[in-house]
């Protein structure tokens, strides 16, 4: 009974292997041109069906409800959609000389390109006791600010597919993301009452949604026969990103906890969650509309995929520990300093090490 209940928990995580594992199998199934037809099911009606989902689910009071802390907001965009990018950036310049698959390190790349996502953020930031209406602002804002400046980014480190022009890009962006998204918003005022009386699971739809494209988007990897990707890449990428979050959790700590940085602990732990967390609902359509047609967009794909289980995986193992030295920062009122944050740094590695304790992993879902 409790494998069952584990599997229901985690069935997002289990389709992703079963739809990889399908795309192996057979994947002149969801090939372009194929019985899915994923030129049309996928690249519009599934990427269009997640952002009006999105649009329905969010609540635009919220946005506004948390709006005058400018400054937290600020520390949060920025470190998310410019740091974040530029410190990956010259990160792959250091590991474009080791023989790691060339394609996983623009993935990489891609990962760092992305915004926050909507929930799994604000779900570990509420389960802390942080800020959570800053980490729902941030989380939504983020999303929308990512429409326009992921697409960007993704342009100005990688460039795009040969075969789409930038203008193209940028239309069905606006077809696709946008206008669905503006849609889902305008219905959500009609039906506000109904929505919150019924609750949908917005979230299963999305995935169930999102499963579906990375079938096809495998589907592609496995019909080409040049492509290979071997385990010792898959490995290190594996580590990289594990590293990659800690570092980063650590580094916004420190950040937010310097001495007069105007930041209470409750504003930290919305801080460390939605600075480091980046979106695989929002990331993979905008991938497969950006790299439509690419050969490598399967490869360029894994980064994310694996960094959306670690950063659930990972934040959720820390909520103890910060969960502790916030209530005690707030008991104490202790002002910040190096000190402290240098006995976070060591809980949060002694955390990580030790084996001796079990923690329940929140289930936390884009």
């Amino acid at each position: 009974m409790r494998l069952l209940e584990r599997m229901r928990k985690e069935w997002f995580m289990i389709g992703i292997v079963l739809a990889i594992a399908g795309a192996k199998l057979e994947p002149s199934v969801g090939v372009k041109g194929g019985p899915l037809k994923p030129e049309i099911t996928v690249s519009y009606i599934a990427v269009a069906t997640i952002f009006f989902n999105s649009g329905l689910s969010l609540k635009t009071e919220e946005l506004t409800s948390a709006l005058v802390h400018i400054k937290l907001h600020l520390f949060i965009q920025i470190f998310t959609l410019a740091f974040f990018p530029a410190t990956i950036w010259l990160f792959l310049q250091l590991l474009s000389i080791t023989p790691i698959n060339e394609w996983l390190l623009k993935g990489l790349q891609t990962v760092g390109c992305m915004p926050p996502p909507v929930s799994s953020a604000v779900i570990l930031t509420k389960a802390v006791g942080g800020n959570e209406a800053a980490a729902i602002f941030n989380s939504a804002f983020g999303s929308f600010l990512g429409i326009i400046i992921t697409p960007l980014l993704l342009l100005l480190f990688l460039g795009s597919s040969s075969s789409v022009p930038f203008t193209s890009i940028f239309s069905q962006l606006f077809m696709t993301v946008v206008v669905p998204l503006i849609i889902g918003q305008i219905v959500r005022r009609y039906i506000k009452d109904w929505l919150e009386r019924k609750k949908p699971p917005f979230g299963a739809i999305s995935s169930s949604v999102l499963l579906m494209i990375i079938y096809t988007t495998f589907c592609d990897t496995f019909s080409n026969p040049n492509i290979d990707l071997d385990k010792f890449s898959l490995i290190l990428i594996l580590f990289i990103i594990f590293s990659i979050q800690l570092s980063f959790m650590v580094l916004t700590f420190l950040f937010s906890t310097r001495n007069n940085s105007g930041f209470t602990p409750a504003d930290t732990v919305a801080i460390i969650f939605c600075s480091t967390h980046k979106s695989l609902t929002l990331g993979i359509p905008m991938l497969k509309i950006v790299f439509a047609g690419h050969e490598h967009l399967s490869l360029i794909s894994v980064p994310l995929l694996i960094y959306h289980p670690v950063q659930i995986l990972l934040g959720s193992v820390l909520v103890p520990t910060i969960k502790s030295w916030m209530v005690s920062r707030q008991k104490l009122r202790l002002p910040s300093n190096s000190i402290n944050s240098l006995v976070l740094i060591a809980a949060f590695i002694l955390f990580i090490l030790s084996n001796s304790e079990r923690h329940v992993v929140l289930s936390c879902r884009e």
